[in-house]
């Protein structure tokens, strides 16, 4: 499950290359002002005579920790798989299956069943709803029908979640 979330590549690259521009600015400067050249670029001159009295020092030290703990929140909360993942004998492999695909099987495994003319699969965090169209009157056997070939086929696929499988019937034209 863990290879199969995403990295949050983007955001640290973003965080990076700021960072780094930043840094290399305020490199600039300060040498520049150590060695008495102006700097390569002109900075207002109030920005130069800040001192730690200043109302604004603090003020951009909060709004600092406050990125940066956003940032190690960023890092450190998973993001939701793209992917969903299936189980495999071979501990060096790792495969998975999108949303929609499994979306797509679960409702054709449905539609396989007698009397089933439709079905819509809904995938949630706890459980997978199945809404069915049908015309038939036998509601119990044919939820348990399509309950149980839903079910099957997770399990043939090895899907991994332990959600329930929730089936729901509406009638034709109805």
């Amino acid at each position: 499950m863990r290879v199969l979330r995403p990295s949050r590549t983007p955001a640290a690259v973003v965080v990076a290359a700021v960072l780094a521009l930043l840094g290399w600015a305020l490199t600039a400067v300060v040498v520049a002002v150590m060695l008495g050249v102006s700097p390569p670029w002109r900075l207002p001159s109030r920005l130069l005579n800040l001192t730690p009295a200043d109302p604004a020092v603090p003020a951009a030290a909060v709004g600092m920790i406050v990125c940066g703990a956003a940032l190690v929140a960023l890092a450190l909360v998973p993001g939701r798989p793209r992917l969903v993942p299936l189980e495999c004998r071979d501990p060096l492999l790792a495969m998975g299956l999108t949303r929609a695909g499994l979306r797509r099987t679960l409702a054709a495994s449905a539609r396989e069943v007698e009397h089933v003319r439709r079905a819509d699969v809904h995938i949630l965090r706890r459980r997978i709803e199945v809404a069915v169209v049908a015309d038939a009157d036998t509601t119990g056997a044919l939820l348990r029908e399509v309950g149980a070939a839903v079910g099957d086929r997770l399990s043939g696929l090895g899907v991994q979640s332990r959600q329930e499988v929730v089936v729901r019937l509406r009638r034709r034209g109805g």
